[in-house]
């Protein structure tokens, strides 16, 4: 592991925030591998390819009026060609339009798993899960529905369990 590997891996993960809020889907081409799998919310919700898992967060969050997302508190594991990063993010989802207020904030973290390619480093596989929001739940689901993803997950339910990839790398 060097330095410029854990920079390099660290960019990858801001830069995810930036395309969210830039509605730059694109740029995923730059941190995601094609065949990613990327898992939110409740237990069987994921992508498995790129292009779906931007399509799929394009449609999202063009319904919004603005959002804010902001990745912290990165910690990097190297091993050769394979990387493994644990992160915690905010994000704040605005919809002017929402009955009941326009702000929904949440809280979560992103469990990845890295691999080195030919035009840098890529997450492989993804796994967020929301830790807590405030705010009005009209703002993300405008239909009204109660959405399954608004499960809070308690980190350390998740390392009991064994399902941390980046507590498993370090072990």
């Amino acid at each position: 592991m060097t330095e410029n590997d854990k920079a390099a891996i660290i960019e990858v993960l801001n830069m995810y925030a930036f395309a969210l809020d830039a509605r730059q889907f694109d740029l995923f081409d730059r941190m995601f591998t094609q065949d990613v799998v990327a898992e939110f919310g409740p237990a069987g919700t994921a992508w498995t390819n790129i292009e779906d898992f931007k399509q799929g967060f394009a449609d999202f969050h063009l319904t919004l009026d603005s959002h804010q997302h902001t990745m912290m508190g990165h910690l990097v594991h190297i091993s050769g060609d394979t990387a493994h990063s644990f992160s915690y993010g905010n994000w704040l989802l605005i919809r002017e339009a929402a009955p009941g207020g326009s702000t929904w904030s949440g809280t979560g973290w992103y469990d990845d798993e890295l691999v080195r390619t030919e035009g840098g480093w890529r997450i492989k596989h993804r796994v967020c899960k929301l830790q807590s929001w405030s705010g009005n739940p009209l703002v993300p689901e405008p239909n009204g529905d109660q959405n399954p993803d608004m499960k809070l997950n308690r980190l350390h339910s998740f390392a009991e369990s064994g399902k941390l990839g980046f507590l498993d790398a370090i072990k």
